[in-house]
């Protein structure tokens, strides 16, 4: 047995131990038999299970998408990823209520932010640094933001101009409306990612044995669906129970309440940023577009859509607009991108330009 198929097949610590404990600590909480003396110390532990429970959610589920094979194994990733972000943000947006009608927003925005600034930026950094200059497909990386442009305009920009509401708002007839276009428009990429146009997308170089673990065991693919499942409710649960103190360090630090959106975007991304990092590292740029640009697609493709609806069928209400700084920052994002991605090569200055307005992102959104 190869080493890549031998890392599959083992299951390590870090893939179960943080989930069945997020479980066992929130059957605690649920039961009443942690005293309220240690209610601090509790939320210091589920921050810190909520972080390795997201790590083994994205870890099984790669189990399974090695398993299954393209296109489906795509599928069951973006899935698992987008139920994670949507439990965080329908959980805040309940507990929250009309407060937090912008979060799901807030928290797209962030993702777009982070992916196209902060994860490229890194990527582009970290790769030129070691190999100089670095190359990806220029025609999957090219569809893949305009795709993501068009999504962000749809479910970002448009509510602003909109008549139907008042406010940065859709009518529910379009909210139903953007909420399929954006499925089918995911939809669309997806085939062409995985099916029709699936060369666009492998990177340029090295064999297919090290980019591409060896499929895993029906016994590790088991064992992974089920840890999966445990790993969503311990996420779950977690976040419902952590959303009031996240809301509360928040307010009491004096910062705008989409910071919550960001730091629910950054939890989330955590494993697609350490993987795409590594790829940058080996001179596999293209790997880490698609880990970065297709998370970012997921949530948008995917999250909006959910959200979408649970807010027809809960009532619930959802700003989707943004406001005027926040819609230049995405504008000059998505040129940004487009312009690293046109050539299919890029160099240190790339990234650090990437990084640089990833820093404004984060400087304004403390200090609006």
């Amino acid at each position: 047995m190869s080493a890549a198929a031998r890392s599959v097949e083992r299951l390590t610590a870090s893939s179960w131990a943080p989930p069945v404990a997020a479980c066992a600590l929130l059957v605690a909480m649920l039961a009443g038999v942690v005293p309220s003396s240690a209610a601090s110390l509790m939320q210091v532990a589920a921050a810190l299970l909520l972080v390795g429970s997201v790590f083994a959610a994205v870890h099984h589920a790669e189990i399974i998408a090695l398993k299954v094979g393209e296109p489906f194994g795509t599928l069951v990733l973006a899935l698992a990823v987008t139920v994670i972000e949507c439990s965080l943000i329908v959980s805040m947006m309940l507990s929250g209520g009309e407060s937090t009608s912008a979060l799901a927003r807030d928290t797209v925005y962030a993702t777009v932010m982070i992916v196209c600034n902060g994860v490229l930026g890194l990527c582009l950094f970290a790769g030129s640094l070691r190999h100089h200059v670095v190359s990806f497909r220029a025609e999957g990386t090219v569809p893949a933001v305009a795709v993501l442009a068009t999504l962000a305009t749809l479910a970002l920009v448009l509510p602003q101009f909109t008549l139907s509401s008042r406010g940065p708002t859709y009518s529910v007839s379009q909210l139903e409306f953007a909420g399929v276009v954006s499925l089918v428009l995911y939809g669309v990429f997806v085939f062409v990612q995985t099916v029709r146009h699936r060369d666009y997308f492998l990177p340029e170089s090295g064999p297919a044995d090290e980019i591409h673990a060896a499929p895993p065991s029906t016994r590790a693919t088991t064992v992974g669906t089920v840890l999966l499942l445990v790993s969503l409710v311990a996420v779950v649960g977690l976040a419902k129970l952590l959303a009031p103190a996240i809301e509360g360090a928040v307010a009491s630090a004096g910062m705008p309440h989409a910071v919550v959106g960001i730091a629910i975007a950054m939890i989330v991304l955590l494993p697609e940023t350490f993987s795409a990092v590594r790829a940058a590292r080996r001179g596999l740029l293209q790997t880490s577009m698609n880990l970065a640009l297709g998370s970012a697609l997921a949530t948008i493709g995917l999250t909006i859509p959910a959200v979408v609806v649970t807010s027809i069928v809960l009532d619930l209400p959802l700003v989707l607009g943004l406001p005027a700084k926040e819609m230049v920052l995405l504008a000059l994002t998505l040129l940004l991108t487009s312009t690293t991605v046109a050539s299919g090569r890029a160099t240190v200055l790339q990234g650090v330009v990437h990084l640089v307005v990833f820093a404004v992102f984060l400087f304004l959104a403390m200090v609006p």
